[in-house]
């Protein structure tokens, strides 16, 4: 099974620099460029903290260059 799919998996929510969010599980190692954004918790409550939180798809530099306008 892929783990990232894992409905029984403990994830991580990761950030990067444009304020993109990820799901990761919590076992793999976090890539460069991103960090934990909210701590382990099971798949459905990162998902739930997602949804809620990242509310505006776009990237940050983008957001930052469309206000500016």
């Amino acid at each position: 099974m892929n783990p990232f799919d894992d409905p029984d998996g403990v994830f991580v929510v990761l950030v990067n620099d444009e304020d993109q969010y990820s799901l990761w599980p919590a076992h793999v190692t976090v890539p460069a460029g991103w960090h934990e954004a909210h701590p382990r918790a099971d798949r459905a409550t990162c998902l739930a903290w997602i949804d809620a939180t990242w509310t505006d798809l776009r990237p940050g530099t983008l957001r930052t260059a469309e206000a500016g306008r």
